[in-house]
């Protein structure tokens, strides 16, 4: 399938593929990708079952790859430069590992390596409830409620992209949240992971990955791989903008 996405800077530019988690859309790339890498060709997609891409199943891994390399080899990207947040970052993984050629660098933003199994059914079991929200500023105090350094301005605008309303008048998160379930049981799954390609890890300092998850990327990466510590929480590319955008702007200067 075929994926929306947002494309920001030159077309001409080095190309950035971005990633987001889910819950989440292409759009949150924007301050990041305009801010710190104002003269490359971003494309951020929105993944199956989020934003304004298809809904439908499956939603497994195999064939969230299957789509990026689809939607890739329709926006015209050979090898390109990965960033990922969150579930994002498990996706960059799995196609640098499954096409090594079409991925260049990769930047994992508290990525999901794998999830506990615990912590997997945990958030699953919360995104099956149905968070609807009577306007928009009662969604945006929810998401400031989650996050320790983030200008409320860079909510306001994520919300204005991401909520729709329903029939009933209520707001709610532009995703099926039938893929959001599924997309956790994925990363509980043993990842896959790529031996070659130079990835720079920006962990927060109160986010999703562990040292577990850490060390199973240096197994794999070794001299490849460089870790950022930030401060805030798991969203870094909000709580730890200038942290992270100054990150992966060095990471990808190389390119």
């Amino acid at each position: 399938m075929q994926m929306h996405v947002h494309r920001w800077g030159p077309d001409d530019g080095a190309p950035v593929l971005c990633l987001h988690g889910v819950m989440g859309h292409g759009g949150r790339f924007r301050r990041l990708a305009e801010t710190f890498l104002p003269e490359r060709h971003i494309v951020a997609a929105d993944l199956r079952g989020h934003g304004r891409s298809g809904w439908e199943p499956p939603w497994d891994i195999a064939t969230y790859v299957a789509d990026l390399v689809e939607t890739m080899d329709a926006q015209g990207l050979d090898a390109t430069d990965v960033m990922g947040f969150s579930f994002g970052g498990r996706l960059a993984l799995e196609l640098a590992a499954a096409y090594p050629d079409r991925v260049r660098r990769i930047a994992l933003l508290d990525p999901a390596v794998q999830l506990p199994p615990d912590l997997a059914l945990r958030l699953a079991d919360q995104a099956r409830a149905d968070h609807a929200f009577a306007d928009v500023a009662e969604a945006v105090t929810a998401r400031m409620a989650t996050l320790a350094h983030t200008p409320r301005e860079m909510v306001d605008e994520d919300v204005a992209e991401a909520l729709d309303r329903g029939d009933d008048g209520m707001l709610r998160y532009r995703v099926a949240r039938s893929a959001v379930v599924a997309a956790y049981g994925e990363m509980a799954r043993v990842p896959r992971v790529p031996a070659t390609h130079p990835t720079v890890l920006v962990r927060a300092a109160a986010g999703v990955v562990d040292d577990a998850q850490q060390e199973l990327l240096q197994a794999a990466l070794g001299a490849h791989l460089t870790v950022v510590d930030v401060p805030g929480n798991h969203p870094v590319m909000w709580d730890a903008f200038n942290e992270t955008g100054t990150a992966v702007a060095s990471h990808f200067a190389h390119s």
